[in-house]
């Protein structure tokens, strides 16, 4: 796919060309990330990869508790640079390919590399989020390797490397750090099991289940604080009506 094809990348580019025939002015508010999305018949995740990109870019600022701002003008084309791919189209993919990996892997681990797991499960853990991470990168690349099918092996090795190689996947990553750190032991726990089990389904299943979770997770760790505002207020605002039926 030319870069030019790829998704958050419609949006990067038609947010600039806005810019460029004045529809925007610095300081001005963009539209919430709900209304971009209609308006460019693309997903939440499509739209919150653009926005880290155009802030990347420094073209838009983050507000707390306001939206996301015209920070500077410029150009289609001005950056040359490639900000490559983003973190929600990577686990898109990994989410496809990796569900397939362990539904192999069930079918084919040995006891060895299911200790090997059960080891990294401990180590996820530790306080220290560069080790905890790098368990669970090793965690993936175990049960790759457990299909013993080489091309699995080196494309799963590969759709990691890029998250760490891609500007845009890198900084959205780097931003959702920290948090749900326990949660994401028991999505991991629930994947062993079904491989000790050798049930190609369920790690299928327990695979997909887990991606959908960092994605979930990704979203709300990078939420638009306009958003993230409005449930607050809506919260307090739920807490006032039940604290009145009460009283009543």
């Amino acid at each position: 796919m030319a870069q030019s094809d790829k998704l958050y990348r419609r949006i990067t580019d038609g947010i600039l060309q806005r810019l460029a025939a004045g529809e925007f002015e610095i300081g001005r508010r963009l539209p919430t990330e709900r209304e971009i999305a209609e308006h460019y018949a693309v997903s939440r995740t499509t739209v919150r990869e653009a926005m880290v990109a155009l802030e990347m870019m420094g073209v838009v600022e983050m507000r707390k508790g306001s939206g996301i701002y015209v920070a500077a003008l410029r150009l289609p084309g001005q950056e040359a640079e490639t900000l490559d791919i983003g973190a929600f189209e990577l686990l898109e993919a990994r989410r496809s390919i990796e569900a397939e990996v362990t539904a192999l892997a069930a079918l084919r681990i040995g006891d060895t590399d299911l200790t090997r797991l059960e080891a990294l499960l401990v180590t996820m853990t530790d306080p220290d989020v560069a080790v905890s991470e790098r368990a669970d990168r090793d965690f993936h690349f175990v049960i790759a390797a457990a299909t013993g099918n080489s091309a699995m092996i080196a494309v799963v090795a590969d759709l990691w490397a890029m998250r760490d190689r891609c500007d845009l996947a890198r900084t959205i990553h780097e931003r959702a750090r920290g948090g749900g750190e326990l949660l994401r032991v028991e999505e991991h726990r629930a994947i062993l099991d079904a491989l000790r089990s050798h049930d190609a389904d369920l790690a299928r299943a327990g695979m997909r289940r887990h991606l959908d979770a960092v994605i979930e997770h990704l979203l709300a760790k990078t939420e638009n604080e306009e958003v993230a505002a409005v449930r607050l207020r809506s919260a307090h605002l739920r807490q006032r009506i039940f604290a009145g039926h009460r009283a009543a």
